[in-house]
């Protein structure tokens, strides 16, 4: 019987949850009973599986470890070999040859070929092409041709441009390789530890060891994934024993709590990953004076240090001060200052001429459109943003949606403001990251021009010299710092958290890989 303690816990639990998502408060702790079981608890990122469907589903596919791709990040953003166990390249650096492992198989254990490889890579392409998935993976690739040769396992990819290293675009989760004869959006294939048997869609996930995989032994026969989006709901479950792991816990109690009880174990590690808002330039946010204006009321050092309590490091370029792309010798042009913002918006006219507390522009209140959701201290960020533009007379509507809505309202561009967070290197490098602000890119959902901008990227693509690399990286956050294109929160420090009586629960940098065959049973 449940003790009476562990009821209330429930109940609070159940109510801070979505009415679509359920944790199992009248289970009993299996993990502990059970060492076969292991029960994951994370935010939900895509309903869809299908990695050409949008980014979150690709990445959703890796970190349930589903899929694998040719090649995977280890802890220094290097490309290892996964799925592929050798590779060459001709000395244009435009021919590439990979050979597929040998007897590899699918979960439902279908063989691995070449050709499999082909049409797992060749789908997302032709997705993208059709408009039928928003994912971009000719961002990171583009290619005149990609054949199979099944007799020697291997897939040559013949690029339309010269790649400095193409193992690291191979690693991202668009590439990881399905049976693409599987139901991709409710039921993907992959080589991965782990198989699909049953998903309730947007409330749990059902797994089993994958029999064939090729790696190692799988050290659970079952793993369930529950999604929670509430970080405190998150951490209730953890240690209610509902779940055995959580990824990030982004309330900064809740984790201080877990860190000094010893019955948790909590990896934390400064990622790559930044939060920022995109600022549409579609909209009213078109007029620079207005864009700067916002940028100087927000105060990020009590934004990333109270009211997000440590969980992000302040920052107000578009790269993290980690990353080592000359951050030291970048200029912050919009300094927190309430009173000089306020008197940019009085000398460019942006006044409140009825007395009403809100400035207009162009004869129209101000009302600004901010879309948010619930992934690492967003709505934190967000509440906190509208909160201050309040005292520069700026209103702002706040709309808290989940991921996948605010994706497509991104995409269309109807939004002023839109929150989320991204891993900036995602192929190691953040040339297809900074294409968020390349005008002639369908990934440019801001609707930001600059011709220096273009002229440099541009240039960045076909830079192979890597210092040179550094210096372009640098001017063109430069440039969106001086244009005030963007406003950056901070960059995130990532983690994850687990019971004692589990092992090898560790966050990873790349931020692709949650689940893995390191998370065994404690003996």
């Amino acid at each position: 019987m449940i003790k009476t303690v562990k009821k209330v816990l429930c109940v609070a639990m159940l109510t801070a949850m979505t009415s679509t998502m359920m944790v199992g408060c009248n289970s009993t702790n299996s993990s502990k009973d059970d060492s076969t079981t292991l029960n994951f608890g994370c935010t939900k990122f895509s309903d869809s599986l299908d990695p050409s469907a949008m980014p979150n589903a690709a990445w959703s596919v890796s970190r349930y470890a589903i899929g694998e791709g040719l090649f995977r990040f280890d802890d220094e953003m290097n490309a290892v070999n996964y799925l592929c166990d050798d590779y060459s390249v001709d000395d244009s650096h435009t021919t590439w040859k990979f050979h597929i492992r040998e007897n590899l198989k699918f979960s439902n254990g279908k063989e691995v070929t070449a050709s499999s490889v082909v049409d797992s890579i060749e789908y997302i392409y032709k997705q993208e092409k059709s408009g039928k998935g928003s994912s971009t993976p000719s961002v990171y690739m583009t290619y005149d041709s990609i054949t199979a040769d099944d007799d020697s396992r291997t897939v040559t990819i013949v690029t339309s441009k010269s790649y400095a290293d193409l193992t690291k675009v191979l690693a991202h989760p668009y590439f990881v390789i399905l049976d693409m004869e599987s139901d991709l959006d409710e039921n993907p294939v992959g080589t991965g530890p782990y198989a699909i048997s049953k998903y309730d869609t947007g409330v749990s996930l059902s797994m089993v060891a994958n029999e064939h995989y090729w790696k190692e032994e799988v050290p659970y026969e079952k793993l369930n994934i529950t999604f929670i989006d509430d970080s405190t709901t998150k951490a209730m479950a953890l240690q209610n024993g509902d779940v055995d792991i959580v990824e990030n816990i982004t309330t900064a109690n809740d984790l201080s709590s877990l860190k000094d009880d010893s019955n948790y174990n909590v990896s934390q590690t400064a990622g790559v990953r930044i939060g920022f808002s995109y600022m549409n330039q579609a909209g009213v946010l078109k007029n620079e004076n207005l864009r700067k204006a916002v940028l100087m009321a927000i105060d990020d050092d009590t934004m990333c240090n109270t009211t997000v309590g440590g969980m992000y490091t302040p920052g107000f370029s578009v790269l993290p001060s980690s990353l080592d792309y000359n951050h030291d010798k970048l200029k912050d042009t919009t300094p927190f200052n309430i009173q000089e913002a306020k008197k940019i918006l009085d000398d460019a006219g942006i006044v409140d001429s009825d007395n009403n507390g809100y400035r207009e522009l162009d004869g129209k209140e101000i009302n600004l459109s901010y879309y948010t959701y619930d992934s690492r201290n967003l709505v934190d960020f967000t509440e906190a943003i509208a909160s201050s533009l309040e005292h520069i007379g700026i209103k702002v509507t706040v709309n808290k949606t989940d991921a996948d809505t605010e994706w497509n309202m991104l995409v269309t561009g109807e939004y002023d403001l839109l929150a989320t967070n991204w891993m900036t290197v995602q192929d190691g490098d953040p040339y297809g990251y900074l294409e968020n602000w390349y005008s002639k890119s369908n990934a440019n959902y801001c609707a930001y021009k600059s011709d220096e901008y273009d002229k440099l990227y541009e240039n960045l693509a076909d830079e192979m010299d890597e210092e040179k690399r550094k210096e372009i990286v640098q001017k063109l956050q430069q440039i969106l710092i001086d244009d005030s294109a963007v406003l950056v929160h901070g960059y995130y420090n990532s983690n994850m958290c687990s019971n004692t009586y589990v092992t090898g629960a560790n966050i990873s940098i790349a931020d692709y890989y949650w689940i893995s065959t390191n998370m065994k049973p404690a003996e």
